[in-house]
């Protein structure tokens, strides 16, 4: 629980960013969930008037108000597309950690977040032990996909197709990396990410494969802690404010020009929250603030950086790109990614409504299932009217949902991070 002083502190730093909503409903014409729900509540604007009124309301419907804030995706569409330049991402980040302080988190989300998260290495045992054992509980649906189902009813999980564990994480096939710079003259520091490491090691070995072969080094230390992201989505800021100084004590010492990652919802979280949502001491913030300066997307960092030339090669698909919404709301990152498929020599096939949410959302796709399922089947639509071979994306939690989705339709086709398609190309 928050202590009182730090609470009104909270309050008054939201009054301040609520002052430069006009009620223009701007963001109802892009908000993904008010798309499906039509309800105001569900969209930025009657957000914040429910905010302009935060304390009263905590008070006389806590529950109310928690459920509004929960309905939502933290996408940054709607601030993307915002004509009065709203932050919106910070007032619901903040209103989150508002509500958790005052009234606590589950004591499932203790366990997720400050049992498991704020412990590295019991996170990586606990999730090698799962993926022995998940073969007993799962079964294969779609050996192209990767995706499997659950044998039997079970909480959580229900009727969704998703990417079973991978046998070997990522830690455990490089577990760390630390080599000079090579022909490039330039070395980088990779931040995994938690999906990329337990999911999809693959994407990784991809990243480290394509550093190779320009002659990057690479300084991966072992130990990485989540970026935070899912903590602080739940309001969980001590949590938050743990991994950020687990993290940036690895990287803050060592020499290297960029940090790259694989994933859009980590570069984001390195990027826009680190710095300024982090509440520990000056020195890790400072820290932080450095490392925000280096963070790039390794699409970004071989475009923009190496300004890689085509291959040569012919990857032999045709390819449509999903564009994530941290990378192209968060970042304006939207280029880079399909020139590197394009590098790759593949067919590419740009889909409709490239730049929507997917409906993931992380624990939204938890929460609120049937809202994130009727999102996402929207966006395999576009993927499948688009008559290509691979669905690509640059975010793993993307890749989890697209999977899901194309899975439950049958559409026999694959879906890869655009690392892999180039890597595959060299």
């Amino acid at each position: 629980m928050a202590d009182i002083n730090r609470l009104a502190q909270m309050f008054m730093e939201l009054d301040d960013l609520l002052v430069g909503c006009m009620r223009c409903g701007m963001c109802q014409a892009v908000c993904p969930v008010f798309a499906q729900s039509g309800r105001e509540g569900d969209v930025t604007r009657g957000k914040l008037a429910l905010l302009d009124k935060l304390a009263h309301e905590m008070l006389e419907d806590p529950q109310g108000v928690k459920e509004k804030l929960d309905r939502c995706l933290l996408c940054g569409t709607c601030q993307a597309n915002c004509p009065s330049g709203v932050s919106v991402m910070d007032i619901f980040l903040k209103a989150r950690a508002i509500m958790t302080g005052y009234f606590g988190l589950s004591p499932v989300k203790q366990a997720i977040f400050r049992g498991m998260l704020k412990n590295p290495k019991l996170f990586n045992t606990l999730v090698g032990m799962g993926s022995k054992f998940q073969g007993l509980f799962t079964k294969k649906v779609d050996d192209m996909l990767g995706s499997s189902c659950a044998r039997f009813n079970a909480p959580v999980i229900g009727d969704r197709h998703f990417n079973s564990l991978a046998k070997k994480p990522l830690h455990k096939i490089v577990p760390e990396m630390d080599t000079p710079a090579g022909k490039s003259g330039i070395r980088v520091a990779l931040y995994v990410g938690c999906v990329v490491d337990k999911i999809f090691p693959q994407v990784g070995e991809a990243i480290l494969k394509v550093l190779k072969h320009h002659g990057v080094g690479v300084y991966m230390p072992a130990g990485q802690a989540c970026c935070g992201i899912p903590a602080l989505s739940s309001g969980d800021t001590s949590t938050f404010d743990s991994l950020v100084n687990m993290n940036v004590k690895l990287f803050k010492d060592a020499e290297f020009d960029y940090l790259v990652t694989g994933c859009a919802s980590c570069t984001s979280t390195i990027k826009e929250l680190w710095p300024h949502m982090y509440q520990g001491d000056s020195v890790t913030r400072y820290e932080a603030a450095k490392l925000q300066k280096k963070t790039m997307d390794i699409s970004q960092f071989l475009v923009d950086i190496l300004q890689v030339q085509p291959t040569g090669g012919n990857c032999g698909r045709s390819v449509t790109y999903h564009d994530p919404c941290h990378l192209k709301n968060s970042l304006g990152i939207t280029a880079q990614p399909r020139e590197l498929i394009r590098t790759a020599g593949c067919d590419y096939k740009e889909m409709a409504e490239a730049g929507t949410c997917c409906g993931c959302g992380g624990s939204f796709n938890i929460a609120h299932y049937d809202i994130s399922k009727q999102i996402g089947s929207r966006k395999a639509d576009n993927i499948l009217a688009a008559k290509v071979q691979t669905a690509a994306t640059s975010c793993p939690a993307c890749m989890l949902q697209i999977t899901d989705m194309l899975s439950q339709k049958g559409a026999g086709m694959d879906v890869k991070h655009v690392i892999e398609l180039y890597a595959d190309s060299l």
